[in-house]
């Protein structure tokens, strides 16, 4: 069973939409790319520059049209996922694979998210991700550091992102490495996701998506907030609106998905994060990242079907 996992904010690098499929892209990211482009009303590949990828709107737009390229892409060469699901902006990407909304109306609701987001929070907010803590530990943390700091994202359950400002993180980061963290360090989001701080921005967001079509996914869809397949229409209209407010329980969601059958698990471009905690948490799991550099389609597509053959074996 074929899991497709699509990433979140913090997974972009400069020019990672040109390097989709390889020097020659496949005719389904070309279409992709021409069709976001039209309904962004500018050039999609635009939005990769290492100077536009400073702004939360080309980043979250720019991963949804990864995400859906490659997902379409993979479908012309003939492989096609059973579920899906997506770390925090990924999860749009997640819904248009399962048919649950349109290319078009997730990349309008996307962009008006991340300008809701960066309108919120236009300067001195972040995300901190810390290594070695486990959520108990990470929650002492920032009641003892007197921090306006907010457990965002459980990627690991010693892999947990920290919402805040940029005083709060900085207080939070220091007290962490003092009591075992192995790591703590800022990744490359300039708003506070996942917590608190963008209530207003969420209920903006699910007035926006009251007026969008929603239809029942296809295929198993499995939400941020709860980490469990969601079958309805409206229940991921409103995974999709509110998860910009409540913590992404990733690591629970691709236990979710093991526990349901998947294993033959794709990260979608542009990263490998969600790869390597896939490793870590089911390492005998069949885990492979779309985005290889260089690679054609044809490559991926191969590498799936060979990891496919591999649990028949």
């Amino acid at each position: 069973m074929i899991a497709y996992l699509f990433p979140g904010q913090g997974a972009q690098a400069p020019g990672f939409l040109h390097r989709l499929g390889g020097d020659t892209p496949h005719p389904a990211i070309a279409r992709t790319l021409t069709e976001a482009s039209d309904i962004l009303r500018g050039d999609v590949l635009q939005l990769d520059t290492a100077d536009a990828l400073t702004s939360t709107i080309a980043v979250q737009a720019g991963l949804v049209v990864a995400g859906v390229a490659a997902t379409r892409a993979l479908e012309e060469e003939g492989i096609e996922a059973q579920a899906v699901a997506g770390l925090s902006v990924g999860a749009y990407g997640a819904a248009v694979a399962c048919g649950a909304i349109a290319f078009d109306d997730a990349l309008r609701l996307v962009r008006l998210r991340a300008t809701l987001m960066e309108e919120a929070y236009p300067r001195g907010y972040g995300m901190l991700a810390v290594l070695g803590l486990n959520e108990r530990e990470i929650a002492s943390v920032i009641a003892d550091a007197h921090a306006d700091a907010y457990i965002g994202n459980l990627n690991a359950p010693r892999q947990i992102v920290v919402s805040g400002s940029d005083a709060a993180l900085d207080a939070v980061r220091q007290l962490a490495l003092t009591r075992g963290a192995r790591k703590a360090e800022r990744l490359a989001v300039s708003v506070p996701s996942h917590c608190v701080l963008l209530e207003d921005a969420a209920a903006r967001l699910a007035e926006a998506a009251a007026e969008v079509r929603f239809a029942a996914p296809r295929i198993a869809y499995v939400g941020n907030r709860g980490a469990r397949v969601l079958y309805r229409a409206d229940a991921i209209r409103e995974d999709l609106a509110t998860n910009l407010r409540f913590p992404v329980r990733w690591h629970d969601s691709t236990i979710a998905l093991s526990e349901r059958g998947a294993n033959v698990f794709v990260e979608m471009p542009p990263g490998r994060t969600l790869t390597q905690l896939l490793s870590e948490a089911l390492p005998d799991t069949d885990t492979n990242a779309f985005a290889v550099d260089g690679a054609p389609v044809s490559s991926a597509a191969a590498r799936v079907r060979a990891a496919c053959q591999r649990t028949l074996d």
